[in-house]
């Protein structure tokens, strides 16, 4: 009968943080927009409301600007390479090539 006694508050303590993790858990998704699940990894609740699907389009619009403004800017990132890492002698004659007039 010891045993038990001794054994109950732990089991109790370890059922609680376990519940109290889920809780916790379950709160963070709500909050960060993240849809609730089942135990099979199915939505309970998918979100098809008219302002979620707005916020994945300008998700995805703001995405594809990003995208557009990083491949412009390794493209300058590349002529910036090419410009530190050329022979400066090869750099000065480009240079003097476009200041001569085309004939």
């Amino acid at each position: 009968m010891i045993f038990v006694t001794e054994i109950a508050p732990i089991a109790a303590l370890i059922v609680a943080l376990g519940v109290g993790g889920w809780v916790i858990t379950t709160w963070l998704r709500i909050k960060n927009g993240y849809p609730l699940e089942n135990s099979w990894g199915k939505a309970i609740y998918p979100q098809t409301s008219k302002e979620a699907l707005e916020r994945v389009k300008l998700i995805s619009q703001e995405n594809a600007q990003l995208r557009a403004e990083l491949g412009s800017v390794k493209d300058r990132l590349a002529v910036v390479e090419r410009i530190v890492t050329d022979e400066g002698h090869r750099l000065s004659h480009e240079i003097e090539a476009l200041r001569r007039p085309a004939n």
